[in-house]
């Protein structure tokens, strides 16, 4: 019976501390999702084709930042791991390492997100639509750095369980967005209408501003003095030390990176796949994709929040307790979105009205076809939210190679195989490259879910 109380005590114990960590980082990814959600909406305003456009733009710009994200977001499970065991000047190494890292992948990504437009050209889409798309990317693209820059900040403070000003300062900085996206794509203030180009500028001076926002707090705040974050350069004379810490969060980072970038590559080969099937099916697409992208947030937030715990748990040396915590994650993922999938099933039309005017008859092929891809994504949800947070919790315990495989197999052999043979050769079209995507992150909840089990079991005998 003590065993049993000790027991419940210690799950509920481990519930309130990862909802601690995770609702305010659920809020800041909600929050920060928004820009990418609002930035959809306002594209419909002008009109189906500028949609389509900038969906494709988005697709490049927030592929190319998952990527370089997963990368460097090694500092979350790294610093988490050093505030468990007690090491302050290592946690500020780690913090300082990935500020470099940041600039030396963000500069050559920028480039590449300047000539966007010869990308999405190769890659089979229109000509007039991939010039609009470079519009956008060429504004946006001057906020790449400093969103890497934000990252690392918001995984320090994350790993160090101080969330909350990440949560104030993304909804600040959405609010930002939103209000600059009226301004400069209708030319308000006296300012030029600059239409989709005016939403990728107002998404660059946003990223800006949460970057800058979080680094004047961190650096002024004498609570953190302790991990002389800033008191040297990032991209300073590696020590022996800082080599270490260096080549440590490549090899952690590049395996979440690529983990990141075959589940985003699915979803950005889709949309390109999609492209060539007419602008009704991509602008369809885009708004069922960016809705599950917000939905996504929540799961992401919980994600973050079991990465930390497992880490600062496996530091701590607590080790029985670090295969609760992931469980404990994984469940609270599959919940939430599971709300999410009743939403989308019960009121599709509402959430295509958000996008689009619904009773305008030359929105309704948009309109039905969106409507059908939020019924799909409603099913895949559940399958989503385990994946999502099996993968942070062995991001814990840094495994991350053979989750990047695992993903691999899971999106790549059997999801997109299979949406590609029921869109393309069995004529089902967008429907069926969609059931490929519900089957890919089925297949990846299962697996990575068995991993963690066998992980965490090793952990548990070292006790």
């Amino acid at each position: 019976m003590i065993k049993d109380n000790t027991s419940g005590s210690r799950l509920i114990s481990e519930v309130k501390q990862c909802l601690l960590l995770a609702v305010p980082l659920v809020a800041a990814q909600i929050a920060q999702s928004a820009t990418g959600f609002v930035d959809t909406v306002m594209m419909g305003w002008l009109g189906s084709q500028t949609i389509a456009s900038g969906g494709l733009g988005a697709a490049i710009f927030t592929f190319c930042l998952l990527v370089i994200t997963g990368m460097i977001s090694a500092v979350s499970p790294l610093v988490a791991k050093a505030y468990g065991a007690g090491k302050p000047e290592q946690v500020g190494q780690i913090v300082r390492q990935g500020l470099g890292i940041s600039l030396l992948l963000g500069i050559p990504i920028t480039v590449l997100l300047w000539h966007g437009s010869t990308l999405l050209v190769l890659l089979g889409q229109d000509v007039n639509a991939a010039a609009l798309a470079q519009t956008y990317l060429r504004a946006i693209a001057w906020g790449f750095i400093p969103a890497l820059g934000f990252a690392v900040l918001k995984g320090f403070l994350s790993a160090i369980s101080q969330p909350q000003l990440v949560m104030v300062t993304v909804v600040l900085g959405t609010l930002l967005n939103i209000t600059a996206n009226y301004v400069l794509m209708f030319g308000k203030l006296g300012l030029p209408a600059l239409g989709l180009a005016g939403i990728g500028w107002a998404s660059a001076l946003s990223l800006w501003s949460m970057f800058i926002t979080l680094a004047i707090y961190i650096f002024s705040q004498r609570r953190f003095a302790v991990y002389k974050i800033f008191q040297s350069s990032p991209i300073s004379k590696l020590s022996q030390q800082n080599r270490r810490i260096f080549w440590e969060i490549f090899q952690v980072g590049l395996p979440i990176g690529g983990l990141v970038a075959v589940e985003a590559g699915l979803f950005t080969v889709v949309t390109f796949i999609i492209g060539q099937l007419g602008t009704a099916a991509l602008a369809a697409h885009q708004i069922a994709l960016q809705t599950a992208s917000m939905s996504f947030q929540m799961v992401l937030g919980i994600s973050l929040a079991t990465t930390v715990r497992v880490g600062q748990l496996a530091g701590e040396e607590d080790l029985q307790n670090v295969r609760l915590a992931g469980y404990v994650g994984i469940a609270l993922g599959g919940l939430s979105m599971a709300i999410a999938g009743v939403i989308f099933w019960l009121f599709p039309k509402l959430i295509v009205s958000l996008y689009l005017d619904i009773n305008n008859p030359n929105n309704q092929n948009v309109v039905n076809l969106a409507i059908k891809l939020l019924a799909v994504a409603a099913f895949f949800q559940i399958a989503d939210g385990i994946q999502a947070t099996a993968s942070g919790a062995l991001r814990g315990l840094k495994d991350t190679r053979i989750p990047m495989l695992i993903g691999v197999f899971a999106y790549w052999c059997v999801g997109l195989l299979t949406g590609y043979a029921l869109g393309v050769w069995f004529g089902y079209g967008t429907i069926g490259l969609w059931w490929g995507l519900a089957i890919g992150l089925a297949s990846a909840a299962i697996v990575l879910s068995w991993r963690f089990r066998i992980m965490s079991s090793k952990w548990e005998k070292r006790v």
